[in-house]
């Protein structure tokens, strides 16, 4: 299947249809990460995160690491 997050010079495109209910989808965008999802009502659910820390640290992951990153700086803020 294709990511349904793309970037591009007008901005970032995204295909609700081909996303899996309550799955974690990001992008980096201006040096933002931008996290999407769509819920069990079938709402897309956007949130930006631009802490520079983070997003450097999203950015020189793996694939598939997005929510560890996510999780250890949840639990720093707690």
């Amino acid at each position: 299947m294709d990511y349904p997050v793309e970037v591009d010079s007008e901005g970032i495109k995204l295909k609700p249809d081909k996303m899996e209910i309550e799955k974690l989808y990001y992008c980096i965008y201006q040096e933002k990460v931008m996290l999407f999802y769509k819920d069990q009502n079938d709402m897309l659910n956007c949130y930006e995160i631009a802490e520079k820390s983070i997003v450097d640290e999203v950015k020189q992951s793996k694939p598939g690491e997005i929510e560890n990153i996510l999780e250890k700086y949840l639990s720093q803020k707690s």
